[in-house]
């Protein structure tokens, strides 16, 4: 061992002598995390017991969490898609499943989002923006018209209002006539990400984790094969997060969630199981693959010995991914092919269940048809051309990976255990804590790509004068006032004392503590919007207000 480290400590001297005649290239490399990476690694640079690794399938499942992977069946190809009104965003799942699609990914506009009608005064040009406009069980019912809600997966990305998009979702199975015990798909549900990156939250946090475990609880009984929350790193990571923090902060939120359930009477096994995640895969490819495995292990580790989990689905981390939304460059948007195309690779590499790749002009717009089918293409290509699906965790046992996933695994260990020593994850989102540190990363690498110390291609070098822009995908201004007169309509024939009857018997249950999911479902099958539902809630338990952290 002696002499081999001697040799490997004389070959890098001499490496870093020779590397002196290339000054152009910088002297530090590291990951986005901060990793200062090695010129070269070896079985020195393995973390203790990497022979003795398990299996995949086999705890703490870093390899995978399933034995033969993709052998047995392809991650879910799931694009992310809805603008506008219901009927065109049916008319464009219709195409992407008639494209090789093998799951349906919701996208909601602003004001569906944060609990308003379209006839909002604060949804005024917002309506079908950048999503479809959900207002009703009507609008719900021409969203999946003719889509057989048994025979698809559907994922909805939906938050605080995620119980009555969800009940919407269960009242169509209804009236298809499909019993909701074979309906499979997942509502993202993760508030806590809303305070730290992306804003669409509306009841405080407290209140906000009692609709999160009723939503738990409710399932477990009724919708036993629905992924009930899909704990987020995705927008921790677009708001500026490193690849650290992306999991750190992730696996603090579902730590959250766990303790609030078991504090509600549930027994961790039965609904842990239902948990999911979804991440974001960056551009730098080994540091996303180290990534998605060092947060398997993790959260195995975490489920058996801080919450006692006995079923081994409970310790499994299931996770979406998605490419990087703000990896996307508005300029020469083509090459966003190529990014997308080598961070779908490394989520599949990372031993994804799911996958949606973005779109070449989404820094521009709404994705076009065209490009949501090269999109598609992408992993067509990935997963029957490559041959990167034949072999399960074909990178296990690298140097360098599996040297890069213990260190990943030590520096989200770190960042948890202060987290824990501040309360955990409410208290620190509720100081400031979690923002604040993604706030810094961002700056970080801003000011990388000022310097070029951080080169974006075709934004800060090999840039063109002129550049050619794609058709773009334009939603008609005039959706706006079409959708307020359906909702008008709806609203003159419906029975308006049965909506009455149904919105009271929501409040009375949020004010008594009861399980919200039965009156709200009775709302939604009395046609009651989703403005007037999450109006009551309001109504009990306040809004949320974002604290001023500068």
């Amino acid at each position: 061992m002696a002499d081999k480290q001697e040799r490997l400590a004389k070959w890098r001297a001499q490496l870093e002598k020779a590397l002196e005649r290339f000054p152009e290239r910088k002297k530090s490399f590291t990951t986005s995390s901060g990793i200062e990476l090695k010129t070269v690694y070896t079985d020195l640079d393995l973390p203790p017991a990497v022979d003795d690794f398990p299996l995949p399938g086999e705890f703490p499942y870093t390899r995978g969490v399933q034995r033969n992977m993709y052998r047995g069946r392809l991650w879910t190809m799931r694009q992310y898609a809805g603008f506008a009104t219901a009927e065109e965003s049916n008319e464009r799942y219709k195409y992407l499943l008639s494209q090789g699609q093998t799951g349906l990914s919701v996208a909601f506009d602003l004001p569906t989002q944060i609990g308003l009608d379209s006839d909002h005064p604060l949804a005024d040009g917002e309506v079908g923006k950048v999503g479809v406009a959900i207002d009703s069980l009507a609008d719900m019912e021409v969203l999946f018209k003719d889509i057989p809600l048994d025979k698809v997966s559907t994922s909805m990305t939906i938050n605080a209002p995620a119980m009555v998009l969800l009940a919407m979702y269960l009242v169509v199975a209804e009236k298809q006539g499909v019993d909701w015990a074979s309906l499979k798909g997942t509502i993202q549900n993760d508030i806590l990400k809303e305070y730290v990156a992306r804003g669409t939250y509306i009841f405080p946090p407290e209140p906000s984790l009692k609709i999160i475990t009723d939503i738990f609880a409710f399932c477990a009984e009724n919708v036993p094969n629905w992924n009930t929350i899909s704990i987020s790193g995705y927008h921790i990571r677009e708001a500026g997060a490193t690849a650290v923090q992306e999991i750190a902060y992730t696996l603090a939120n579902a730590i959250c969630y766990v303790e609030s359930a078991i504090k509600a009477g549930l027994n961790v096994d039965d609904f842990a199981p239902r948990l999911s995640f979804f991440f974001n895969a960056h551009s730098n490819f080994f540091e996303e693959i180290a990534k998605f495995r060092a947060a398997r292990k993790l959260w195995a580790e975490i489920m058996r010995h801080r919450f006692g989990a006995q079923n081994p689905k409970s310790m499994l981390l299931r996770f979406h991914t998605q490419t990087g939304g703000s990896t996307l460059t508005a300029q020469q948007p083509d090459n966003n092919i190529v990014r997308v195309a080598l961070q779908a690779l490394s989520a599949v590499l990372g031993g994804t269940q799911s996958l949606h790749t973005n779109s070449r002009d989404e820094a521009l717009a709404l994705p076009s048809e065209e490009s949501v089918r090269i999109a598609l293409r992408t992993q067509q290509i990935i997963a029957h051309e490559t041959g990167v699906a034949d072999v399960v965790d074909p990178l296990g046992g690298s140097y360098y990976v599996e040297s890069l996933t213990a260190e990943i695994e030590k520096r989200v260990k770190e960042e948890l255990a202060k987290i824990d020593a501040m309360g955990g994850a409410v208290t620190a989102i509720n100081s400031g804590y979690i923002q604040r540190q993604i706030q810094d990363s961002a700056y970080q690498f801003q000011m990388a790509v000022e310097t070029k110390e951080q080169i974006i291609v075709g934004v800060n070098q090999f840039t063109v004068e002129e550049e050619t822009q794609p058709d773009l995908l334009r939603v008609d201004p005039s959706v706006q006032a079409a959708q307020i007169r359906r909702l008008q309509e709806l609203k003159s024939r419906r029975d308006s004392a049965k909506v009455r009857q149904a919105l009271d018997a929501v409040a009375a249950a949020a004010r008594e503590g009861a399980n919200l999911f039965p009156p709200v479902l009775d709302a939604v099958r009395s046609y009651a919007t989703l403005g007037e539902i999450c109006g009551v809630l309001r109504e009990v338990y306040g809004e949320y207000q974002a604290k001023d952290l500068i």
